[in-house]
């Protein structure tokens, strides 16, 4: 997948190309530009081997590579966007992107409005003559909610604009954004196909009709992947499939261990059939990647912070970082301060946890000793 052995002498693994200038042979085909590779911006050979094998995971016409997921997010939608637009976003968006949309987009001209994730279909009623791009995740960021992404693009489709979707959680293993209508595909490949918590890299795969003006927007803004990090990210992605497969099971069978359990007010876990969208999971995800959120008791407000630190500083085995998709446990308090919409759950802090590689049960204990710590304070 990405390459053939064959066109690099039978190595398993395609050469890293570090590359700026590359050599004409003569100057009319120079001024041409007659030949694959021109200038490193426009690629070359360890690039469009990582680009090739996204394209071949998510049924794209073309993928771009960009230095990290965030730039994923904001190169399409500057592609798209002009002064004037209406742009819907997601309220349970990742809160960079957010941060993208209310600071640059804004001064850009773009009108920004946030819509309810579980509207479906009935986004057309939020739809408005200038809405040009409608930008989906799910599930949601942080709280999982999820959407019905064929009912958005249909709608979305008939007003004229097109479907944006970040697919970060699912990979393209467990959901195919355009086999379900979506037009653009966004991935933080810092998450699940890098794997080792090791570099930064954004893919943003796109269909026929999109393509051709998301690879101009690369082009004109000089945004480029770096070849030793599109390496790095092709090795990831052959061992991907082996690693979702441990952090799905060992992240369910946590989740359904703590529903219930004292101290947790909620699981939120999209393959839990407790969870309020677990329909649409079901109907069209094929699997479950390894980052849910848990909700502790605590109903008083004024102690969600002093539960949340609690719970946080007696876990042993998981980290407390920000990323998640290696193979080490992470966990975080969730911000869910920016929501305008989709609102915070009221039982009481939501913690996400990313579930690594490590052994289901001394995962669990670590979170019991979370649990205590949280019920003392």
């Amino acid at each position: 997948m990405g390459n053939d052995p064959r066109d690099f002498f039978g190595f398993v693994n395609p050469p890293v190309v570090r590359a700026s200038t590359v050599l004409f042979p003569n100057a009319d085909r120079m001024e041409r530009r007659d030949q694959q590779y021109t200038y490193g911006t426009k690629g070359t050979p360890t690039t469009d081997a990582l680009a090739a094998a996204i394209d071949e995971l998510e049924g794209s016409a073309g993928t771009i590579l960009v230095p990290s997921g965030l730039a994923a997010v904001s190169i399409p939608l500057l592609g798209f966007l002009s002064a004037g637009d209406h742009v819907l976003i997601v309220d349970s968006v990742y809160f960079p992107t957010r941060h993208f949309a209310d600071t640059m987009l804004r001064r850009l001209g773009v009108e920004v409005e946030y819509y309810d994730p579980a509207l479906g279909a009935d986004i057309a009623t939020v739809m408005k003559s200038n809405t040009k791009v409608v930008l989906t995740e799910s599930p949601g960021s942080n709280t999982f909610e999820m959407q019905d992404i064929p009912a958005i693009a249909k709608a979305a489709h008939a007003a004229g604009a097109i479907v944006m979707m970040d697919n970060t959680w699912a990979t393209p293993l467990f959901f195919r954004p355009l086999d379900f209508g979506v037009d653009i595909s966004i991935h933080a490949a810092t998450k699940y196909p890098s794997g080792h918590s090791d570099v930064l890299l954004g893919t943003v795969s796109a269909n026929e009709r999109c393509f051709p003006q998301l690879k101009d927007t690369l082009f004109a803004m000089g945004v480029c992947a770096a070849p030793d990090d599109c390496y790095t990210i092709l090795r990831g992605l052959r061992t991907m499939g082996v690693r979702l497969e441990r952090h799905q099971k060992t992240a369910l069978a946590l989740a359904e261990g703590l529903e219930g359990k004292a101290g947790v007010a909620r699981v939120l876990h999209p393959a839990l059939p407790s969870f309020p969208g677990h329909d649409l999971w079901k109907r069209d995800f094929c699997g479950a990647s390894g980052l849910f959120s848990i909700v502790l008791d605590c109903p008083d407000a004024h102690q969600h912070k002093a539960k949340a630190h609690a719970f946080l500083d007696a876990l042993r085995i998981f980290g407390l970082g920000y990323s998640w998709g290696g193979y080490e446990s992470l966990a975080v308090i969730a911000n869910l301060s920016d929501r305008t919409v989709a609102k915070a759950p009221k039982e009481g802090p939501v913690i996400r946890l990313q579930i690594g590689l490590e052994d289901t049960a001394d995962l669990m204990a670590d979170i019991e000793r979370g649990l205590a710590a949280a019920a003392s304070a």
